[in-house]
């Protein structure tokens, strides 16, 4: 007979809590609307919330009231049609709720014998990611928390891998061969493995091509594995990813694509063949809270032979020899042991919507960019700088500086217009737009552009 107490007995009836921040999800998920941009100084919002860490607790209600009045109101708006700002999420409906389930499901998802349902529909989630990419069934992976993650455990995936096949390690210590464009996570993945970063020039569009790895991979042997990207961040350019497939097999080098923003792309058949030769990858990412439409934060992280994760990855202890490693146990697959089931929103908005509007949600993001991009080039007060091979593009204002350009991305943003940030290409500053919300207008974006006359 158990002789454990309920819930009530140590924290309370706990009851009318949990019904009021229920409905308040409920409410915004239903009805979500908040500012652009409302960040605001600690010092202000401390003295509007108050002390909220207290000895005896401010009770559920007061709690809550914090959150809503002062906390939420000072973060930015993710989902606003409007928001074209770094890379933005735009989720479902149905996957917003259901990552609300998933937390109160409560689920331990590092092993197969404590989260077999959830990891189940992970990987059927995955499965469909798979058959993107061209890869066998026998390929799969594990949902992390975010593209910076996914990348540092694939290429230390890579690095043992090819260090297994090679042998002794190089002198001068392993490398990792990247483009400048490459995303920020990439160095930091160095950094974190104490491992040199060689830089390979790009074409006069930002693409890595085959043959400029070819000369820097003969120059460094020492290159464990190159990254390319699938739709950089700052440009949203598909690297040349055949002829680069070509050369890191030439060298016997780990290929890890990047398609944590443009991934996504693959769904779509007007761009598909942008992505010709991810089918080689031995390692590819992409996030579903960038352009698949899933609530922060999840990083889909994909092998083309989970064996070299598990090689990499897998934890021993005492206490985890227990462990069935015949069956999927995300923990081996990546740099994590404790792990919530993030991969469930997205499948619950795949298996509710299914991928037929997935691909036409994605589709009109490009659509959307192609459209801005020709309005763009219509007007004598912008100049298009790089075409959206994808659904980033960039553009000038003739005749505008550096200060010219962050006024009016400030000014645009505090009244609640637009979220268009500066970035720089070829040394200069330009603007750059990112469309990934089904819901953004092309003629509403044009018109914000029109008031930079």
């Amino acid at each position: 007979m158990s002789t454990a107490q309920s819930p009530e007995a140590f924290w309370g009836d706990e009851t009318t809590t949990v019904q009021a921040v229920v409905a308040w999800a409920a409410e915004r998920v239903v009805s979500h609307s908040d500012p652009k941009t409302t960040a605001r100084p600690a010092s202000d919002l401390a003295a509007d919330a108050g002390a909220t860490i207290t000895a005896g607790g401010l009770g559920g209600e007061a709690a809550l009231r914090v959150f809503d009045q002062v906390l939420v109101p000072a973060t930015r708006s993710q989902d606003d049609p409007m928001n074209l700002a770094y890379v933005p999420s735009a989720p479902t409906r149905s996957a917003v709720a259901f990552d609300f389930a998933t937390s109160a499901a409560n689920i331990f998802g590092g092993i197969w014998e404590t989260g077999a349902g959830a990891i189940y529909a992970e990987n059927e989630a995955l499965g469909w990611l798979v058959g993107l990419l061209g890869w066998p069934q026998s390929a799969g992976g594990c949902f992390v928390a975010g593209g910076t993650i996914g990348t540092l455990s694939a290429l230390v995936t890579a690095r043992t891998s090819v260090a297994d096949r090679r042998g002794a390690r190089p002198a001068q210590g392993w490398a990792i061969a990247c483009t400048e464009g490459a995303h920020s996570s990439v160095f930091a993945a160095a950094r974190v493995m104490d491992v040199a970063v060689v830089t390979v020039p790009t074409d006069d569009r930002g693409h890595l091509t085959g043959a400029a790895l070819q000369d820097r991979l003969q120059e460094h042997p020492e290159v464990c594995a190159v990254v390319a990207s699938a739709g950089t961040t700052n440009g949203g350019v598909v690297d040349d990813l055949v002829d680069v497939a070509d050369v890191c097999a030439q060298h016997d080098v780990w290929l890890h694509v990047d398609g944590a923003y443009g991934g996504a792309a693959l769904a779509a058949p007007s761009v598909r063949h942008r992505f010709a030769g991810v089918e080689q990858a031995d390692s590819f990412i992409v996030d579903p809270h960038k352009w698949l439409f899933a609530p922060y934060d999840s990083c889909a992280l994909l092998y083309r032979d989970p064996d070299h994760a598990r090689a990499a990855h897998a934890q021993h202890a005492s206490y985890l020899d227990t462990i069935d490693r015949r069956e999927w146990n995300p923990a081996d697959l990546a740099i994590h042991l404790s792990r919530r089931v993030r991969g469930l929103p997205f499948w619950f908005s795949l298996a509710v919507h299914g991928t037929d509007r997935y691909t036409e949600a994605v589709e009109h993001g490009i659509a959307v960019a192609q459209q801005i991009a020709v309005g763009i080039e219509q007007r004598e007060h912008l100049r298009l700088v790089l075409a959206p091979e994808l659904s980033v593009l960039l553009f000038e204002r003739v005749g505008w500086q550096a200060e010219q350009y962050s006024a009016w991305s400030h000014e645009m943003a505090l009244a609640g217009v637009i979220l268009c940030v500066p970035t720089t290409w070829d040394g200069r500053p330009v603007f750059r737009l990112i469309v990934v919300n089904p819901q953004t207008r092309p003629q509403d974006v044009l018109a914000a552009l029109d008031t930079m006359r």
